[in-house]
């Protein structure tokens, strides 16, 4: 019955690949579904639990703080990633994930005891400073978290499928990883759980990843874990990934593609959080869970119904073209909505809308799609130059977003902020669109040269 409901809706799948697709399905499922958990709990922790004001902090400091923390955290990808990239050279793809998922399975850990002496006993129990470091702690190693560990599945995923294989199981994947995010969020939602009921569910979901991983590696035959894009075995060079990068304008789109996205959603996703963080009508902590959820049923759903057939129907050039499209058409909508001047509840319900179908449709449709991009690469480039653009670019992204939008800020002014941000910070987000279109335009065109010519970047 399994197997034939898979086959209903994603017809191209054959009977003796389902396992197989399942186990990676099943390993997304549970890494974006406790990423989701952990981007809702890491907001909810800066903007209104790790800096109360029985500690004398200022109502606005955890807001204001988001910039800065944005601008740290591509060091501490970097400095994760330099180790990442060490560490390809010495064990095998699947050993990584025993690595980095048992670091971040004792984390969740720690913040769920924390949380509960907290929520428990009062954050005097905890202290000022302690409590202070849980919170800018937990925003740190979820950022990371969600550049690593998603970016070395998708890594390991086009190590492991042909092309043909890829076009049929990613949607799926993809799809069934959404419903493990639309299942998290609604726990925090719906479920009325606390917050560190939720990092325990984190902490068994991490580690359910690592169950997944070991199941693939061990219980699948070698045979149907390679990719059709085979090349040379490569010495240990752990700069190989950014010559590559530099030197090949292919992989340099590729970035562009995979991280200016980032910068635009930075800027929309701090509009939206400062207008819920300061309207008195609106319950933050129901907000941000409520956002997440909405969004991954909306990523679902496309995911479910459309990626495929817009594949099919339209072909990889077109695809990776979309999603710059939509973005861009949504913020010409968002900005002329501005100017009618709505009131500061129906401009953040708007904005809402905004950010939640350009958050679905990235993961629904451009995630795969940009991960399709690195089939006829090297495994330099599907691991080292990909780390590197999955990590620090899209952590870099998010910086530059964050520094753009955190500027617009005046402080002791929460409406002139929210009036800066919608004002300028949206125009800016069109603009880096504009480029991005053009390295879209570049990448889809010569993909669809390598995959003709049967050639690999390397």
């Amino acid at each position: 019955m399994f197997v034939s409901i898979i086959q209903f809706f994603y017809p191209d799948i054959k009977k003796e690949e389902v396992y197989k697709f399942s186990l990676f399905a099943f390993a997304l499922f549970f890494i974006l579904g406790s990423y989701w958990m952990l981007r809702c709990l890491k907001d909810i922790l800066i903007y209104k639990q790790a800096f109360p004001a029985v500690f004398g902090w200022d109502a606005d400091y955890g807001r204001r703080l988001i910039p800065t923390l944005k601008m740290i955290t591509p060091w501490l990808v970097a400095f994760m990633v330099i180790i990442y990239t060490k560490l390809l050279d010495l064990v095998q793809k699947h050993t990584l994930f025993y690595i980095f998922c048992s670091f971040y399975t004792i984390l969740s850990g720690l913040g769920a005891i924390v949380l509960y002496i907290n929520q428990t006993y009062g954050p005097e129990s905890v202290g000022m400073y302690p409590l202070a470091a849980l919170g800018i702690a937990t925003y740190l190693a979820t950022e990371s978290f969600g550049s690593l560990v998603v970016a070395l599945f998708w890594s390991f995923a086009v190590s492991c499928n042909k092309t043909d294989e890829a076009k049929r199981a990613f949607p799926f994947i993809m799809a069934v990883a959404q419903f493990g995010t639309v299942a998290g969020t609604a726990l925090g939602w719906l479920g009325g759980l606390k917050s560190w009921m939720l990092y325990t569910i984190c902490t068994i979901t991490i580690a359910s990843v690592m169950i997944m991983i070991h199941q693939i590696a061990h219980k699948l035959p070698a045979e149907q874990l390679v990719s059709d894009k085979v090349d040379k075995k490569q010495k240990s060079d752990m700069l190989a990934g950014l010559r590559l990068l530099v030197t090949q304008p292919y992989l340099l789109g590729v970035f562009v593609v995979s991280t200016f996205y980032e910068i635009v959603k930075s800027i929309v996703d701090y509009q939206m959080k400062t207008q819920a963080a300061v309207i008195p009508s609106v319950d933050f902590e129901t907000f941000v869970f409520m956002f997440g959820f909405w969004t991954n049923v909306l990523a679902f759903v496309i995911a479910l119904l459309g990626t495929s057939y817009i594949m099919k129907k339209f072909g990889l050039r077109f695809c990776i073209l979309f999603y710059p499209i939509v973005f861009a058409l949504c913020l010409i909508g968002l900005y002329t909505y501005y100017q009618t001047n709505p009131s500061p509840e129906s401009l953040l319900w708007v904005t809402f809308g905004v950010m939640i179908t350009v958050t679905a449709a990235s993961y629904a449709v451009n995630n795969p799609i940009k991960e399709m991009m690195y089939i006829p690469t090297s495994t330099d480039a599907k691991f080292k130059v990909k780390g590197i653009t999955d990590t620090v670019g899209s952590r870099g992204g998010k910086m530059i977003g964050s520094s753009i939008a955190g500027s617009f800020n005046v402080v002791g002014n929460v409406a002139a902020s929210v009036a800066n941000l919608m004002a300028f910070g949206t125009l800016i987000g069109l603009g880096f669109i504009g480029v991005w279109l053009v390295a879209a335009f570049y990448v889809g065109n010569k993909n669809a040269q390598l995959v003709r010519d049967n050639q690999i970047i390397e």
